[in-house]
């Protein structure tokens, strides 16, 4: 099959995906609802909603690139996707709960859980389509082991079991992480320069 609709679905599922963690800030209202106090409330939604954008985009932009180096797709790739696609949709439920919780602990672990699911699922995906592709193509040559994958997925196990000693360590990785990805995989990304 081709991979246009998959990439089109995908495409609309992300910026869904965006737009629903976006309205979930609400405008401040009150007393002091047009001031500075009324932000510094919000600073734990916001800071939740900015990490969790920048995890939505790491995914987007990944997931493009991959798919930049596939011609064609089969079911279960399709299934695979979609797979990866409701972990994400999660993403807001898992933003909203953990921001206006003030990064308490079963909202940490619940974003964690969520974090997991979306890497094993990303995970499955890639192997699927490189699987499809070949062990010889550019996609399952720039994968390789996938040690950047695998330490990501350990370092949120590690995220998810520190949060119940303390959240704010599972933060500090959960960040960590998101800057790690933050730079398109350069692995695929010299593939997709070469295949040009």
């Amino acid at each position: 099959m081709k991979k246009g609709r998959m990439e089109a679905f995908s495409d609309g599922v992300f910026a869904i995906i965006i737009t629903i963690m976006v309205l979930e800030l609400k405008v401040p209202t009150g007393i002091y609802g047009d001031d500075w106090r009324a932000i510094l409330a919000m600073a734990p939604t916001f800071l939740t909603y900015a990490l969790s954008f920048v995890y939505v985009g790491i995914y987007w932009n990944n997931h493009h690139h991959m798919l930049y180096l596939v011609d064609s797709i089969t079911g279960g790739a399709l299934w695979a996707n979609l797979n990866l696609l409701f972990w994400l949709s999660l993403m807001p439920f898992a933003t909203g709960w953990m921001g206006e919780n003030h990064f308490s602990k079963w909202p940490v672990i619940g974003y964690g859980t969520v974090l997991i699911m979306c890497a094993i699922a990303y995970t499955i995906l890639a192997y699927m389509l490189a699987s499809h592709c070949g062990k010889n193509s550019e996609l399952a040559r720039a994968l390789g082991r996938d040690w950047k994958g695998k330490g990501s997925l350990a370092l949120y196990i590690i995220a998810v079991a520190a949060a119940f000693f303390d959240p704010r360590i599972a933060l500090g990785i959960y960040t960590i992480v998101a800057l790690i990805w933050f730079i398109p995989d350069r692995r695929i990304e010299k593939h997709v320069q070469h295949s040009k």
